[in-house]
Parts: C-alpha cells; structure tokens; sequence
C-alpha cells in the first residue's frame, strides 16, 4: 500500500514538474511527450510500475521527505538500464562523441537541469552544445558549474552568429574584418557566460551565406582565439542555404565541424518549417554528405524530427511525414515517430544527432533512438 502511495504522490510531483515546461521554451523538441500521449502515459504507467515494485521511490520518499527524491531515485534507476551509448568519431577533431549530442539551448534557457545533464553524462553522453545568451537567454550561464564540472571529460560547443551581412551579402575586405572582429569578441563573451576560458568548437551561428562561410578574414579571427588558448576547432551551423554553405567550408579545407538542419526526406527549411522545397531525400543527399566527411567535416544532424511537432510548437504536425523514406525494419520497430527520424539521420550520413533535451522521458527517448540506431539500418 505504500509504494501505491507513494508511486500517486509521486506521479502529481513529475505533472507538476512538466507543467512549467511547457511555459518556458518555444522548442518543437518540448512538445515531443505531449503529441505522443499514448506513448506518455504507457512510459509513466512503467515508471510507476518501477516505483510500486522495486520500491525505489518509496525507499527515498522515506528517507528524505522529499517527493522530488523520489522521482530522482527512480529516474536514475531507468537510466541505469538504457542501452550501451555507440560513438563515432567527429571529423578532424579526432573526439570520440556519443551519437547523441545533449542540445543545451532552448532547454537551459530558463532553468537549470543539472540532474538530467548529470544522468545523461553518467550513461555516457560527452558532448554537449550551447549557443550565445542573445538567443538562449541563460542558458550558457545554466550549463556553467556542469560543464566546469565535467571539463576534462566532455566536447563543449558554443557558437555566435554573424552581425552585419545576411544571406546576400558580399563584403569587401573591410567589411569582412569588422564582421570577424565582431564574431570573434563575441567568443570573449560567450566564455564569460560558460565560466571557461576554453571552449573545443566556436561555430558561426545561423550561418547562411557561403561567402562568410568560407571567408579569410572570418578564418583569421578564428585563428586569433585558438592561438590565446579560446577554442581548438571551427564550425557552423545552418538551417537555411545550408547545401551551398557546406560546399564552401568543405572548399575551405578550414572546418571540422558543421550542424546542418536535415530530416529524413531531405534539408530543412527554416522559413517555411518544412522540407526545403524540391530537396533531394537524404538517401539521394549522400555524396554531398560523405564528401564532407571525407574533407574532414563531422556531420551533426539537428531539426531532425521538428517537423513531426505540433504547429504550436513550430512543427508540422505530422507524425508520419518521414515514413515513406524508411524501410520496413525501422518502421515495424518499437519506436516513436521521433525516434525513428533521430536513428535514420544516423544510419545515413550524419555522424551525430543534436537534440534539444527538455526533460528525462526526452533524454530516455532520444538516448534510445542514438544507441540503438544501428539496429535498424
């Protein structure tokens, strides 16, 4: 009877904890629980479950007090028993990453997470992305004790976006120095916020003009901060014209690593929130994807399943969009629509899947789908 008590009680502490969630962050990653509802309550049916007959729950209520204690106790339990994280190695970094990169942004912007993040790295998860407090509010400053923390042992990635140029601009060799001087003083703040003075990759942020992408002056900016000690590798990410930007850093020969907006029917468009209009699929994608690899570039997959999200949340609504692009193996396999999208970017071309993780069912989900993509290939 009382575990039952308990496994109630603690059930109320876990809805109240989501219920701020969804408040917090305009993420298409947050919605993930609430549009597979079925698949929700089966996991808090199994969570409830472990707490009624493992006692484990019940055991740290008792001890502590706490309702919080509880489902802490029982969280880590379950991530205890997630499948064994795979690695690939990122490019001309030479890091050994797990598949799953933790996205830092949209779910530190407000808060800390510093359990999930510490439950996560626990079952093997080492690299961790954040970007600039002008677009994730604090969530460099909320991810700082954990990465000062864990320093030695993760792959820390930030990243700033350029000022003065968009997607048309071609500046002149003036111009070119104040944008890079400007992206580079960006970095010193960026440090700042992380409470580190090193940082393994600086990327341009939001990067969508390959005549940036590939530019001297932005390369020597770059190799400015790496010689005082700053960072060690350059990247970019892209959601928009991201082809054309990774053809110039692959032209470059400067980069080690790009994070591209790509779901299983092909490139993301963040304009419209849905697959960029006449793209190729990913399969047809794959020279353009192993040519960067071969250049030394290590791919990280990121948008992957936002197009399955509500529209509330910035997706499309769909939870079947990808399903004509797998093959009957990964369809019939126990896994959500988003999983499915995570593994099969995996399977076919990119090295790593950047997820925004906004809670523990989030973490256990996508920890799944990185671990275990290479069973449905």
């Amino acid at each position: 009877m009382l575990c039952r008590s308990v496994a109630g009680l603690v059930l109320q502490s876990q809805l109240a904890r989501a219920e701020p969630c969804k408040k917090q962050i305009t993420s298409g990653r947050i919605a993930q629980f609430t549009s597979l509802g079925k698949r929700t309550m089966t996991q808090r049916r199994t969570f409830l479950k472990q707490l009624a007959f493992a006692g484990i729950g019940g055991t740290a209520l008792l001890k502590t007090g706490r309702l919080s204690a509880a489902v802490d106790a029982a969280e880590a339990a379950e991530a205890a028993k997630f499948p064994e994280m795979t690695y690939r190695v990122l490019g001309r970094t030479g890091y050994n990453a797990s598949r799953l990169v933790y996205g830092c942004g949209a779910a530190l912007s407000r808060n800390r997470a510093d359990r999930v993040l510490n439950l996560a790295f626990e079952q093997g998860v080492n690299v961790y992305d954040v970007g600039t407090s002008s677009y994730y509010n604090d969530a460099q400053r909320n991810l700082a004790d954990f990465a000062g923390t864990h320093r030695d042992d993760i792959f820390l990635i930030t990243k700033d976006f350029v000022s003065g140029a968009d997607a048309d601009s071609d500046p002149n060799l003036e111009e070119s120095k104040k944008i890079a001087a400007d992206w580079e003083s960006k970095l010193d703040t960026c440090l700042t916020d992380l409470n580190q003075e090193h940082v393994d990759a600086y990327y341009i942020m939001g990067a969508n003009n390959p005549r940036i992408v590939n530019n001297e002056e932005i390369f020597n900016s770059f190799e400015r901060a790496k010689a005082a000690g700053k960072v060690s590798h350059l990247g970019f990410s892209s959601h928009e014209n991201a082809s054309e930007c990774l053809a110039a850093a692959v032209d470059s020969g400067k980069y080690s690593l790009a994070m591209l907006a790509m779901t299983p029917a092909g490139w993301y468009d963040w304009a419209s929130k849905n697959t960029l209009k006449n793209t190729k699929s990913l399969k047809e994608l794959q020279p353009e994807l192993q040519g960067a690899r071969e250049s030394g570039i290590g791919l990280i997959a990121m948008k992957a399943g936002r197009m399955l999200a509500p529209r509330m949340w910035g997706g499309r609504g769909n939870q079947d969009a990808f399903d004509a692009q797998y093959g009957d193996k990964l369809l019939k396999a126990n896994l959500s629509s988003f999983q499915r999208s995570y593994a099969y970017v995996l399977e076919n071309g990119f090295d790593v899947v950047n997820a925004d993780i906004q809670n523990f069912h989030i973490l256990a989900e996508n920890f799944t789908a990185a671990a275990t993509s290479s069973h449905y290939a």
